[in-house]
């Protein structure tokens, strides 16, 4: 529980504190500033962990390269959030990284989920 309770302050933090380099501190609240902490973690994660061979807060790391990684994930996210004015482009942008890391996820014959298998069945993916 108090893992929990840490993760939410480090991703309002980690968010608050891209939202002033982006900027975007004037628009953004604090339920916007740990969703975007938290997500940038995600992104970076995925971007910059393999780069810098960094965990992220996701993965329970709170250390400073971990805070650092994740911010960097944040930055991303809110400059692509810019080219993006409104919500609609911004949520067809995170829908279309879903479906795309779900097709990676589960393109890969090792994985043998019902989910992925329902996805491999589907007649445009063939």
């Amino acid at each position: 529980m108090i893992n929990f309770i840490i993760w939410i302050i480090a991703g309002a933090v980690v968010g608050w504190v891209a939202s002033l380099i982006m900027r975007t501190n004037s628009r953004q609240g604090l339920f916007a500033d740990i969703f975007v902490g938290i997500l940038g973690a995600f992104l970076g994660g995925y971007i910059l962990s393999p780069m810098f061979h960094v965990s992220t807060i996701n993965e329970g790391n709170f250390s400073i390269p971990a805070l650092l990684v994740s911010l960097g994930g944040a930055i991303i996210l809110l400059a692509i959030s810019k080219l993006f004015r409104n919500i609609g482009g911004f949520l067809a942008l995170i829908v279309i990284v879903l479906i795309a890391y779900t097709y990676y996820a589960c393109w890969s014959l090792e994985s043998t989920t019902a989910f992925c298998n329902a996805v491999r069945a589907l007649p445009f993916l063939k």
